[in-house]
């Protein structure tokens, strides 16, 4: 059988049919899966063959919905509701608590969810809240998982830790200042959410390196997605269509189709699904994905300077008290 070749237009179902033999059993974790959102088609292309899914979200009425939609289409699929709200540590580790009692394995953890851009907010902890929710927390809950992660490995299978980041990363540096003291005079909304998505690409390369690759962590852009939907960020994204030199939105904050390949939610979970089970990248963890394939060549020089992912991971088990540490 030859090898499966996936472009842009490849969709998250595609893959997983692919490659039916590294979802058959596994339990995969997703966090974001409401039912509008590339986490509920990246929880599709796993409900048909996976053993257990994990779908997390801050409400339970809406997990309920998602949950409702998979068995739909697949009567028989395991899918299992966990709240999680990201903007709450204390809900992180209820979850992770909830999760570590599991009778089953954990060999798929999924960092899909994100907040949606916008006004400056300090969370409960004193952070901002993009760097909070899409990268602070998302650390904790790793650390938190690593063990039952490390528990489901074999020889021929190491478990996997997924970052849905953005192109956003390469925008520029990280603010090491801001991101352990937030400063609402330097905030914009696109910035907050390029360092958070910045630090999601640098905590997938140390997360490897730390772990002696026993978890083989992945980043990715999963590409500019049009979901028909009217925006709950519009104002923000007006901004951006002005602003910006890519021009990715109009200044109705409407996606502008000469500024990208814009795709399905489907065709957007399609690098998640890869950097998740696809074989051929096994031992190359730490890799960053757009299309579906490796693309190294589109990290930003800061991202790929291992001074620099060891300096986030640093920063962020100061902001969190406590160490992220493997034997």
């Amino acid at each position: 059988m030859s090898a499966p070749v996936f472009t842009a237009k490849t969709t998250a179902k595609e893959v997983a049919d692919a490659f039916p033999e590294q979802v058959k059993g596994k339990t995969v974790l997703i966090t974001g899966t409401s039912l509008k959102g590339l986490g509920f088609t990246t929880a599709q292309a796993f409900a048909k063959n996976a053993g257990l899914v994990i779908i997390t979200g801050r409400s339970l009425a809406k997990l309920k919905e998602t949950e409702a939609a998979l068995k739909a289409e697949y009567p028989s699929a395991n899918i299992r509701p966990l709240v999680l709200d990201l903007a709450s540590r204390a809900s992180v580790r209820k979850a992770a608590a909830e999760v570590n009692a599991y009778s089953e394995p954990l060999h798929i953890l999924i960092h899909n969810a994100s907040v949606v851009m916008g006004p400056f907010v300090l969370n409960e902890d004193k952070l901002e809240s993009q760097f909070s929710s899409d990268h602070v927390s998302p650390f904790l809950l790793t650390k938190l998982l690593a063990p039952k992660l490390l528990a489901s490995a074999t020889a021929a299978f190491a478990p996997r830790v997924v970052f849905v980041a953005a192109r956003a990363h390469a925008f520029g540096p990280m603010d090491w200042e801001t991101a352990a003291k937030p400063d609402e005079t330097k905030y914009s909304p696109v910035g907050g959410f390029a360092q958070a998505k910045l630090a999601n690409v640098l905590v997938a390369k140390e997360l490897t390196r730390r772990s002696n690759g026993k978890i083989q962590s992945f980043s990715l852009h999963p590409g500019e997605i049009a979901t028909g939907e009217a925006p709950e960020n519009v104002a923000t994204l007006q901004e951006f269509g002005k602003s910006s030199k890519n021009r990715l939105y109009t200044a109705e904050g409407k996606p502008n189709p000469e500024a990208a390949q814009w795709k399905t939610r489907e065709e957007g979970s399609a690098t998640t699904v890869v950097a998740a089970i696809d074989p051929r990248l096994e031992g190359k963890g730490g890799a960053y994905l757009v299309n579906s394939v490796l693309a190294e060549d589109q990290v930003s020089a800061f991202a790929n300077d291992p001074a620099n992912a060891k300096k986030v991971w640093d920063l962020t088990e100061e902001l969190l008290g406590e160490k992220f540490a493997f034997n």
